[in-house]
């Protein structure tokens, strides 16, 4: 750990210095944030529309705004016994590896209190 040093009564002292992660702040506030159903809803309904795109990288930005949704909602458990699936099944459908299957996909969308639209 980078230490810093700080005059105490005229002598020099080492002392560590904490990092500020400024990702690790953004990503406790947005999980905050994610707790209003309606900014949740927001939120997906835009990552939704950046999979459009049919690229990778914004196909797992949608995945990975879904994970933030579950995470916001605290409880894995639940929401799993809610989407009748396994918990780790939800963890390996919501990585940055995960393809999950639309009745897998539309179970977990539901247990999390939304729904898929068309517009």
């Amino acid at each position: 750990m980078p230490k810093k040093v700080i005059k105490v009564k005229k002598k020099l002292v080492k002392v560590p210095v904490k990092k500020h992660s400024r990702s690790a702040d953004y990503h406790e506030e947005l999980i905050e944030r994610l707790k209003d159903h309606k900014y949740a809803t927001v939120y997906l309904n835009a990552a939704f529309e950046e999979s459009l795109k049919g690229d990778e990288e914004s196909q797992k930005l949608f995945l990975r705004a879904l994970k933030n949704v579950a995470e916001a909602q605290g409880n894995m458990s639940k929401l799993a016994k809610k989407a009748q699936m396994r918990r780790e099944s939800i963890y390996r459908m919501l990585s940055d590896e995960g393809n999950p299957y639309l009745h897998s996909f539309s179970a977990l969308i539901h247990a999390m209190g939304f729904g898929i639209r068309f517009y």
